[in-house]
């Protein structure tokens, strides 16, 4: 069977061609962002990672504007050849891996109103943009994300495969922590978007484990509530040099699903 090109995705009829409508945004979406910024940004020099800080850094986040993925585009292209891809919201597996896998990051462009500051069932922009984003600054970080995604292409069509490959990613992208001088820092996505995670992910109320690729591919993880155990890297070069054992652990994990 012929394997499709890599860039497949981009003439998929589902995936609409969307842009951010940077004029649109209204005042109350500023003071949606202001106030999210404000209210979440003190908590990170102290927790976040040194690749985080300095990513919002170079991508010029601040809280009076909105972010701009035009804007953000070009400052990606120069840094790690990355971009930002408008999607209308949540989108179907094969979608979501196979952007990544051409480099692009999916992002909505709407904005939570301000009865939902604190709970959103879905991620809005301000998760996609404010806790992804610099963190695709990083080179190795996103040498992970892309071959991750490869990975998941490779399986689109089992979801047993999906299932275990996206708790490497929940484990990693969106709830992962890091070791730097010592400290536990953050870089996972869903808790830099969390004040109350941020905090209650660094305490010694949760577990913290050593980053184990099997351990993670048996370990479910939860949706509606804090994680009780989190992963802990040592640089970011140890996530892409963990893609051969996912891999080998993977089709192990499949192998032994079908033999039961």
């Amino acid at each position: 069977m012929t394997e499709q090109p890599k860039n497949w995705v981009f003439k998929d009829p589902r995936l609409q061609q969307l842009r951010q409508e940077y004029e649109a945004y209204t005042p109350a979406d500023f003071e949606v962002w202001k106030i999210l910024f404000e209210r979440q940004m003190p908590n990170l020099p102290e927790s976040a990672s040194k690749a985080y800080l300095d990513g919002v850094e170079t991508v010029k986040f601040s809280a009076e504007k909105i972010a701009n993925f035009d804007e953000l585009n070009q400052i990606l292209a120069k840094t790690t050849g990355w971009q930002v891809h408008v999607v209308p919201g949540l989108i179907d597996d094969d979608l979501f891996f196979g952007l990544l896998n051409n480099r692009r990051f999916p992002s909505s462009t709407w904005l939570r109103k301000l009865d939902q500051l604190d709970y959103l069932e879905e991620p809005d922009m301000f998760h996609d943009a404010f806790a992804h984003m610099p963190m695709l600054c990083n080179q190795p970080y996103v040498d992970f994300l892309e071959n991750l995604s490869g990975i998941a292409l490779k399986h689109i069509k089992n979801p047993w495969a999906i299932q275990l490959l996206s708790r490497i990613y929940w484990f990693t992208i969106e709830f992962g922590l890091i070791r730097e001088d010592g400290s536990l820092k953050i870089y996972g996505a869903g808790i830099l978007s969390s004040a109350g995670e941020t905090k209650f992910s660094l305490s010694n109320e949760p577990t913290h484990l050593d980053y184990d690729v099997r351990r993670i591919l048996n370990q479910e993880y939860w949706k509606d509530r804090f994680q009780d155990k989190y992963f802990v890297i040592e640089n970011y070069e140890q996530l892409y040099q963990s893609l051969p054992e996912i891999e080998e652990v993977l089709e192990e994990m499949l192998l032994e699903n079908r033999e039961n």
